[in-house]
């Protein structure tokens, strides 16, 4: 089977863990960009990507890309790639795009023009003169950077951060992909107790249970191109089976979320309960300062109110002092912050051991990491 590109789309910053999610699914990465991390694959990795990668936005397949300086070289280019070996006769292909610094700026008629070089490799192999567009989707984007263009699928369809357990979410949600990242990014494994003391509606914790189970993330969801024939049903069911036997449930797992805010606490256990991770998750109304650091070498890692959930700076900062004062107080706890506050390290009273640049949606923040002494070895 002839091999093709994969590439993991994901949000800046988060590429060297897609990167490292890829090898450790058994892949070898042949390139990192901003935002990008892209593979060599075959037809069956397509489910298998977009069912267990837990921080790319979603997996597109790469068609080709060539230099481009006139809207000729773009249909001409366009037209020559194996379209009509991946989009179906009934298929609806819409055409997305964008363009950076290209002598083809207007991204409208670079759409239309990759739409018609498409329609046009197809007549010449369906045989037909208009192309219904009634059945699965194949979204198509063209983007043009310096006067290259890069053609694309979206296997995913759904941005991969929906994973269908959060049908309800507290104001200013944190994306699961980001809340996957943050979890990642930590100390944290199942061995340790997880606490997140503003847990909103759940989501760093209900991202850590589906990690310390195995459970892959896209395992309750569906994606485009599921219903692509060029992608065999007996793929997806073979790579779902296959998953199901990786799930590991022996995991004795303590993980612990606290919210002022009842109702917030209330969707938090109904999006454990829908993820399937009631037994590794409890949630319960309680103020910060009602923290229980009873148990030695736990971590923290938490998302604290900000920006639409507070609306005001003091009680920001107020907040940031408060997890500072509760949590320096034992060297054992590895603390993980996610926050957009520049001056966090000096209200929290402690200097960062390493400060990464996230994006949560929008808004620029850092994720301020606090290491703990490391717990003996058998603890």
């Amino acid at each position: 089977m002839l091999p093709i590109e994969l590439t993991a789309t994901t949000t800046f910053g988060l590429e060297a863990i897609v990167k490292r999610e890829l090898q450790n699914l058994g892949y070898r990465v042949d390139e990192v960009s901003d935002g990008k991390v892209t593979i060599t694959a075959r037809k069956e990795d397509i489910p298998r990507t977009n069912l267990w990668i837990r921080s790319a936005d979603r997996i597109l397949l790469n068609m080709g890309s060539f230099p481009v300086r006139t809207f000729d070289e773009l249909f001409e280019g366009t037209r020559a790639l194996p379209w009509d070996e991946w989009i179906s006769r009934d298929g609806s292909f819409p055409v997305s795009g964008k363009s950076s610094k290209s002598v083809l700026s207007s991204v409208p008629a670079c759409q239309g023009i990759v739409k018609k070089a498409i329609v046009e490799k197809m007549k010449a192999n369906y045989h037909v003169e208009r192309f219904p567009e009634s059945g699965p989707s194949f979204p198509v984007q063209v983007s043009l950077l310096n006067d290259i263009a890069n053609l694309t699928i979206d296997t995913s369809g759904i941005a991969l951060h929906k994973r269908g357990y959060r049908n309800k979410a507290v104001e200013a949600p944190l994306k699961e992909t980001l809340a996957a990242a943050m979890v990642q990014l930590s100390f944290w494994n199942a061995d340790r107790l997880l606490v997140d003391p503003f847990c909103g509606s759940g989501t760093i914790l209900i991202e850590a249970a589906l990690i310390g189970h195995n459970i892959p993330p896209g395992l309750h969801r569906t994606f485009a191109s599921e219903r692509w024939p060029a992608v065999p049903g007996c793929f997806w069911q073979s790579v779902r089976e296959e998953a199901e036997g990786l799930i590991n449930r022996s995991s004795k797992l303590v993980i612990h979320g606290f919210d002022i805010d009842q109702r917030a606490v209330g969707i938090s256990r109904e999006n454990a309960r829908k993820a399937g991770v009631m037994d590794a998750v409890h949630f319960s109304v309680r103020p910060l300062e009602k923290t229980d650091l009873a148990q030695r070498y736990g971590v923290v890692i938490t998302n604290p109110p900000y920006g639409e959930r507070t609306g005001k700076r003091e009680t920001v900062q107020h907040l940031c002092r408060e997890i500072g004062r509760i949590f320096r107080s034992d060297p054992t706890w590895s603390v993980y912050v996610l926050s957009p506050e520049n001056d966090f390290e000096r209200l929290y009273g402690k200097k960062a051991d390493r400060k990464r640049k996230l994006f949560n949606g929008t808004i620029q923040v850092n994720y301020f990491q606090f290491y703990g002494e490391r717990p003996p070895r058998g603890h």
